[in-house]
């Protein structure tokens, strides 16, 4: 039986527009053309694939793409339409693509001569799931019918309409088209406004718009000044990948994945809301309010989990849960936002939540040292012990600090747990040994170095503002610290998925060998918080470096061969940055 080859959308030369729930992506052509990726998304629906322009018959000359802002982008066209103008255009025209669903189309007159200029816009859509664009499952094009000042698609997954300002002189429904004529005066312009969404939605308004984002406002100072420039528009971007929950007040929460997930992925947004808690708590309340609403609650082994879909781990483990990721983060958010200034009153109010999870960490490991992931036969992960680790130590300290019980038996296993972890989990060798993957059921170690070790110098903050001890003692901490920091993990550009000299390797896998920015930060926050400042600003300088060379605005992960030997002397990004799903991911809960 043959295996169907799935050639994944490339996404490395599209601009994509994020306004969450809204997406728009193009390529640097500017016509929508209904191929790959294309169109105008909601929600994770394509809601139009095609929109085709044409002045005067043909298609205009692209002559610039560019992205304006994290939701807007700019394509520029010329072309000759007097038959006597010579080798010169005599009209510009500029499209403007917004994230929210409109886009604006201006034709500008160069020409010395007055112009007549038939217009046509041919649109359509699919309406096909971004999942089953991403496996080239779409269907074709629905048949459109004349709707108000445009035109409507109606399907089996849901409808959406196009309206135009100002109407169209003539609209053909059978071919999608929409005409119109126009007459420019010598430098004259006009304008031709489209705007799409699905029947009955209300206008994309993505929550960032009123600055719910703590990055929305943040500035960079520092000795670098490539921390300034990386900052402004990774901050402008930060608004747009937060949504507002359907709530009164709206509720904020990132979103992570896009273009390939852009519904609520759990740990990551934990993730993201703990590292911007420096910037204001405000974030970190949002998501831990929208994430305890999906806790389960029905009595069982799983009480008090938060479901998550399973991630890829690469070829040496099987996939991780990140359900179990997000229970184990969401005290530990909780416990630091509380630190950071979260009001009483909402500490008190997500606290029962927080129980929870606790509740389920000590009934899932029971008797035992270590918590399994994501099935008691599943394989001991190190980071999974960290997770655990810093979970418990802090827990115990939120519960101590408003009198529950639980945290001394917390301690207490936290305890048995570093003693465990310290004798069981380090291979030894004369280069100083190194933290295990994991432990297969069988005892095994799995041996390979990987960036998810990072995680063991990751703790967290304690009352008084100490740092909880992490699972490594001093020795083999520092140790960890000069293998994070070696030529085999550091690449120059971040810090490798996968070390250079483990089996598997390769600079462009997703799990074996790529930078990945977020792996990169959490190392880079690790080793500064137990004072292993060079290779914290190795790795730092790193991705300073590579934002510089994606003209400050990262890709998730890039090619992690090593500048320093020449291999690669600059940053390749990924063709897919985020490996799409055929179909939703299973969830392990």
């Amino acid at each position: 039986m043959l295996r169907r080859f799935l050639e994944l959308p490339p996404t490395h030369t599209t601009l994509i527009c994020v306004a969450l729930p809204g997406l728009a992506v193009s390529t640097e052509q500017g016509q929508l053309n209904g191929r790959g990726l294309e169109g105008f998304y909601r929600a994770g629906r394509r809601v139009l694939s095609r929109c085709q322009l044409r002045v005067a018959g043909r298609e205009p000359l692209a002559v610039q793409a560019r992205m304006t802002a994290a939701d807007r982008a700019r394509f520029v066209g010329t072309l000759r339409v007097s038959p006597d103008c010579g080798p010169d255009p005599d009209l510009l025209v500029e499209r403007t693509r917004h994230a929210d669903g409109s886009e604006r189309i201006t034709l500008r007159s160069v020409s010395r001569r007055p112009l007549r200029l038939p217009v046509e816009v041919a649109l359509g859509t699919d309406m096909a799931d971004l999942g089953a664009i991403a496996a080239g499952n779409t269907g074709p094009e629905l048949t459109a019918s004349v709707h108000d000042s445009g035109l409507r698609w109606s399907g089996a997954t849901g409808s959406s309409a196009v309206t135009a300002d100002p109407p169209p002189t003539d609209a053909l429904a059978s071919a999608g088209l929409l005409r119109w004529e126009f007459e420019l005066p010598p430098g004259g312009t006009a304008t031709v406004e489209l705007r799409v969404r699905p029947d009955g939605a209300a206008p994309v308004r993505a929550v960032g718009h009123g600055a719910t984002s703590p990055l929305a406002t943040a500035r960079a100072t520092g000795d670098d000044p490539e921390s300034t420039r990386s900052c402004g528009p990774a901050s402008r971007t930060s608004r747009h990948c937060c949504c507002a929950t359907p709530r009164i007040p709206p509720t904020p929460i990132s979103r992570q994945g896009a273009p390939w997930r852009c519904g609520l992925a759990p740990a990551e947004s934990l993730t993201a809301a703990r590292m911007t808690l420096p910037l204001g708590t405000r974030l970190a309340a949002g998501t831990l309010r929208t994430l305890a609403r999906t806790q389960l609650q029905r009595p069982g082994a799983q009480l008090g989990m938060i479901p998550g879909p399973r991630r890829d781990a690469g070829a040496h483990l099987p996939p991780s849960c990140t359900g179990t990721e997000a229970t184990l983060l969401f005290p530990v958010l909780l416990a630091e936002a509380r630190r950071w200034g979260l009001p009483e009153q909402e500490t008190q109010e997500l606290l029962p939540a927080a129980e929870r999870c606790l509740t389920w960490l000590r009934t899932t490991v029971g008797d035992g040292i270590y918590l399994h992931d994501p099935h008691p036969d599943g394989p001991v992960r190190c980071e999974t012990q960290a997770h655990a680790h810093r979970a418990a130590l802090l827990g115990a300290d939120l519960l101590d600090a408003y009198g529950r019980p639980g945290g001394t038996e917390l301690r207490q296993w936290a305890q048995e747990l570093r003693t465990a972890f310290r004798a069981e989990f380090w291979i030894g060798d004369l280069g100083g040994g190194r933290p295990a993957a994991a432990r297969a059921p069988d005892g095994r170690l799995v041996p390979h170095l990987g960036a998810t070790a990072s995680h063991l110098l990751d703790t967290g903050l304690l009352g008084g503002g100490e740092y909880a001890p992490g699972l490594l003692d001093k020795v083999r901490a520092e140790q960890l610290a000069r293998l994070l920091g070696a030529p085999a993990m550091d690449s120059g550009w971040g810090l490798r998925g996968l070390g250079v000299k483990e089996p598997g390797y390769s600079p462009f896998s997703h799990r074996g060998g790529a930078v990945r920015v977020a792996e990169t930060a959490i190392a880079v926050a690790g080793l500064a918080v137990a004072a292993y400042e060079n290779e914290a600003t190795s790795l730092l300088q790193g991705v300073l470096a590579a934002a510089e060379a994606f003209g400050h605005r990262l890709p998730e992960m890039y090619a992690g061969s090593s500048v320093r030997t020449g291999a690669l002397p600059f940053p390749i990004r990924r063709p897919a940055a985020r490996q799409p799903r055929p179909r939703p991911p299973e969830c392990c809960c």
